[in-house]
């Protein structure tokens, strides 16, 4: 008798998420008692505020802790409008912004929400590892589209340009971008969401790392760029990089009232409300003061100045350097093709493995997010591992 498998079809065609398995092998190395310096993490290794803890606190003893309104409470969505309406000048009304459980949980409802099968998703290379996947997840076709690191790995009109059909549903733009730390001026934007709209396309502008950018850079937020632009464009944001609180599980989203309920009706059959006392906690993060960011990305600009100055010491390595995020994004490729003690070195792979075995260095190889030339350096960690771990990475790539 025939029997059909109990994982999906869909399923079988879906990664795990590389940047996890990086850091989940990395833990069984500590726990192991081997020292590993961990440049792989995604989240600032700041502590949460203390003012946003208390907050938190404070719900807990008033027993906020039953189910709230499925898009969020009324207090939270009326602090992110006027958040919207104050950093980013954008008019939003309470029922075009849903709260969800993490930025990744708003993208996963939006493509859930948005795509149909046959729908085609523009996702330019670097890229964050779960957009691809998730479009896959609901169904639809991930278009990937190389950027160039002679163009800061900024997606150009004319590549736009060139992979668009008529499938064509969505373009994902992540300002400032996981893995490279691009930022775009809004000249750029403008040139991009022009040509977006001109050609029925909804935009999907990740701007989780808004607040952490350098060197004086403004940020410029997709739907500030005009009302036309702003129709055809959905923000995803939340706390989890500017405020530290990557555990509290707290994102959300902005864009057309048709869209957010039909992400609200998705999010009403998955997750229901995010967790009361993070919404809590959220609501004191963005209208409470906001001195501990300031004070983290200035922290992280010297972390930043310093690791790029170290990965420039290397023979034969390129790297972009970040105006935005907490990640380097270096070119190691003219070490490939090489071998130590039997290990050979073929891909970003294998470099990082190499770089976990004979450094104790975790790092996340490029080719999870589609550029395999490069690896990933996180700078969300204390000064001292950053040296520790460039001085290991330094000595490890010599013997190569």
């Amino acid at each position: 008798m025939f029997r059909k498998s109990p994982i999906s079809e869909r399923l079988l065609h879906i990664a795990g998420s590389g940047t996890l398995k990086i850091s989940a092998l990395a833990q069984e190395m500590k726990a192991k008692g081997i020292e590993v310096i961990d440049l792989s993490v995604g989240e600032p290794d700041f502590p949460t505020p203390s003012n946003i803890k208390e907050a938190a606190k404070r719900a807990i003893d008033a027993n906020f802790t039953k189910y709230t309104a499925n898009e969020g409470i009324t207090e939270l969505k009326a602090a992110i409008v006027h958040k919207f309406r104050e950093d980013n000048g954008i008019e939003y009304a309470p029922d075009e912004v849903i709260v969800s459980s993490g930025a990744k949980n708003c993208l996963y409802n939006l493509f859930v929400a948005m795509i149909d099968s046959g729908d085609e998703v523009i996702i330019p290379a670097p890229y964050w590892v779960s957009y691809p996947e998730q479009v896959k997840l609901a169904q639809g076709t991930p278009v990937i589209v190389q950027t160039k690191e002679e163009n800061s790995f900024l997606l150009t009109p004319s590549e736009l340009e060139s992979v668009i059909t008529s499938n064509t549903k969505a373009l994902v733009l992540n300002n400032p971008c996981n893995p490279t730390g691009a930022t775009y001026t809004c000249e750029q934007l403008l040139e991009l969401a022009e040509l977006a709209v001109s050609k029925g396309i909804y935009i999907i502008a990740d701007e989780i790392y808004e607040k952490l950018v350098y060197d004086g850079f403004r940020f410029c937020s997709m739907a500030a760029l005009s009302d036309t632009i702003k129709h055809k464009t959905i923000i995803i944001n939340g706390v989890s990089k500017a405020y530290s609180m990557t555990g509290w599980r707290i994102g959300y989203a902005a864009g057309p009232k048709a869209i957010i309920s039909a992400m609200a009706k998705v999010q009403s059959h998955n997750t229901s409300n995010a967790c009361s006392i993070s919404q809590m906690a959220s609501l004191e993060a963005i209208r409470g003061t906001q001195t501990e960011v300031f004070n983290m990305v200035a922290e992280f600009q010297n972390r930043r100045n310093y690791i790029l100055s170290r990965v420039h010491s290397i023979p034969d390595i390129s790297c972009y350097e970040p105006k935005g995020a907490f990640y380097l994004f270096p070119n190691f490729s003219a070490y490939y093709d090489r071998q130590f003690e039997g290990m050979q070195i073929l891909s970003s792979s294998d470099l990082c493995h190499y770089l976990l075995k004979y450094a104790r260095v975790a790092v996340v190889p490029g080719m999870v997010f589609g550029a395999d030339n490069y690896i990933r350096l996180s700078y969300a960690t204390s000064m001292e591992n950053i040296e520790e771990g460039m001085d290991r990475i330094i000595e490890a790539m010599q013997k190569l």
